[in-house]
């Protein structure tokens, strides 16, 4: 099954792969000690988030894919406590700025201060930072989303025409509140482009929630969230996952999913270019997570969701017929026809 969709994928599944295509070998075992580290990973987070293990992955899938991640929900739901204990478990250098209509550009990249007849940079939150929370995203100026938005994107900063640059790995999780609160303006298409997957934790179910009131009845989970990979390890990790075999038919199979977003009568801005870079990344980053050195069709079917949905706006007459970009993505997913077993063993 999709994890998006709920649509039944009839590509070919990891073991048909290793079995059949002659693509098994033996992984190196420095591969594997860095694996078995990020599968700890997981099991760190859900002791603060309970419930929501789907969303988990998708979070850590995409910091191994060197991606970042717009979190879109109402407030308390668990964002902020989502990327504290990703900061603590990855061991990141990590900084929380909340956003609102006077967070300066200086705020975040830092600025430059006249000093005897010199100047002397004096850092903003970027500069020494790993992974930062950009709480309330879509409250602040279009001059300030402008220098966040080249931190993401080229991982420097310009500040007075010299370029400072980012520590690795450099990740954004931003927060945004919905559409219609107070103070807050829509992301544009552009800003919405540079964020590889859109997610929302949504509420806990009835077990969840108890959960949630008795393990922090006299402590708190995330005193008892410890490091999974050092920094260093984690880069290692992500390098890994930027090795995964991407054969040819996979990359027209993206090709073709993202050319079919293109419905000039329901779609205003389709999926892009960038879309289809970052649908790459995060299935060689679902491939690593399921011990495969190769990505199948299902991973690419199994993040298109993920990485496209918000980077896919209807025309309004599209929404008044309500319509979605979930529209859009179900029939790309029903009319391109996933590569075949036989596809796959054939290419480059």
């Amino acid at each position: 099954m999709s994890e998006r969709t709920g649509q039944t994928m009839n590509g070919p599944t990891g073991t048909e792969v290793l079995s059949e295509t002659g693509n098994q070998r033996k992984l190196p075992e420095e591969w594997l000690a860095t694996r078995r580290k990020v599968a700890k990973v997981e099991t760190e987070i859900k002791k603060v988030i309970i419930g929501k293990d789907e969303i988990i992955r998708k979070v850590l899938m995409a910091i191994l894919a060197k991606g970042h991640i717009l979190l879109e929900d109402k407030p308390g739901v668990g964002k902020t406590k989502l990327a504290l204990a990703f900061a603590k478990t990855l061991d990141l250098r990590y900084t929380r700025r909340s956003f609102n209509y006077d967070t300066t550009a200086s705020d975040i990249v830092g600025y430059t201060k006249p000093v005897d007849g010199g100047s002397v940079y004096m850092p903003g939150d970027l500069t020494d930072t790993n992974l930062l929370l950009a709480d309330e995203l879509n409250r602040t100026s279009p001059k300030t989303h402008a220098a966040l938005l080249e931190a993401m994107e080229e991982n420097v900063m310009t500040v007075d025409g010299v370029l400072h640059h980012l520590p690795k790995p450099f990740i954004v999780i931003a927060t945004q509140n919905p559409y219609g609160s107070a103070g807050v303006q829509l992301l544009s298409d552009v800003q919405r482009d540079r964020f590889m997957t859109r997610q929302s934790i949504g509420n806990p179910d009835l077990e969840s929630m108890t959960q949630i009131i008795m393990d922090r009845t006299g402590r708190e989970p995330m005193d008892s969230v410890e490091i999974s990979l050092t920094r260093d390890e984690l880069n290692q990790a992500i390098s890994d996952v930027s090795g995964v075999l991407v054969k040819n038919v996979i990359g027209r199979y993206i090709s073709a999913l993202i050319i079919a977003t293109r419905d000039p009568e329901l779609v205003r801005q389709e999926a892009t270019p960038r879309g289809a870079v970052h649908m790459v990344k995060m299935a060689q980053a679902r491939a690593y997570l399921c011990d495969r050195s190769y990505v199948i069709p299902e991973d690419v079917a199994a993040v298109f969701a993920d990485v496209c949905e918000h980077r896919i706006d209807l025309h309004h007459e599209s929404r008044m017929s309500n319509l979605s970009p979930m529209t859009v993505i179900k029939k790309a997913l029903d009319d391109v026809k996933m590569p075949s077993l036989e596809d796959f063993k054939k290419s480059n």
